[in-house]
């Protein structure tokens, strides 16, 4: 493990494990801990500047999000990652993303289509002010990560909400695998510009449709570029 280490900060959550479930979130998501690797306490406690009962309240939650596995004699370590896994993940996302969305669209009221379209201007700010690719910036990563929220925060479900909010950075784990490998980006800001634009104008059929190609094209980049860093089965 090479991160730095770090002084505990509550700046994220609540408690002192909520802060830690936070950053450790972001490292692994980030693949900073990569697929697969031990997480050993003695090396985390180092690292993050926390106490054995906090990092296991942290790696616990983080086990319920699909992102950190604990074996049974070897501890935790982070979650592996695969084609198989990718596949049935974006299954499961489109099923959960598309419904979300579709209520949204239903029931989203004025302060949604204005947090539609303010997360979409945030967003494309930060991709004018980039001097280069701006995909693996961490403020286009939140930026986008509030743009994909909130499409679908009118829907009025909290249960998809936190369904959404789950899969996606399990999603974003492995969008971060591939982004080094891309030859080529793509034109997200056209696309998402379109997502916003039906989104806001009621067109339910067309959003659907965007949504559901966007997502699939991120998972046909990665399989296609990260394709050596995952196991088949």
């Amino acid at each position: 493990m090479t991160l730095t280490a770090i002084k505990p900060r509550k700046e994220f959550g609540k408690t002192i494990a909520a802060d830690l479930s936070h950053r450790l979130r972001s490292d692994i998501v980030g693949c900073a801990l990569k697929p697969g690797e031990p997480l050993k306490f003695d090396a985390l406690r180092q690292t993050y500047g926390a106490s054995f009962s906090t990092l296991r309240e942290a790696l616990t939650s983080l086990v319920a999000d699909g992102l950190v596995v604990n074996e049974e004699q070897r501890g935790f370590r982070v979650a592996p990652v695969s084609l198989d896994d990718l596949f049935d993940l974006t299954h499961v996302r489109l099923l959960v993303e598309t419904d979300a969305l579709r209520l949204s669209i239903e029931n989203g009221k004025d302060d949604w289509e204005i947090g539609v379209i303010s997360s979409l201007h945030r967003l494309s700010r930060i991709e004018e002010r980039a001097t280069g690719n701006p995909v693996s910036e961490p403020d286009w990563k939140g930026a986008h990560r509030d743009f994909h929220l909130a499409l679908i925060s009118g829907c009025q479900s909290p249960t998809l909400i936190g369904l959404h909010k789950a899969l996606y950075d399990r999603a974003e784990r492995y969008r971060s695998l591939s982004a080094a490998l891309r030859p080529m980006p793509r034109d997200k800001n056209g696309e998402h510009r379109a997502l916003m634009q039906a989104a806001i104008g009621r067109d339910s059929a067309l959003a659907l449709k965007l949504i559901d190609s966007h997502i699939r094209t991120t998972t046909d980049n990665v399989a296609k570029y990260a394709r050596q860093l995952l196991k088949a089965g």
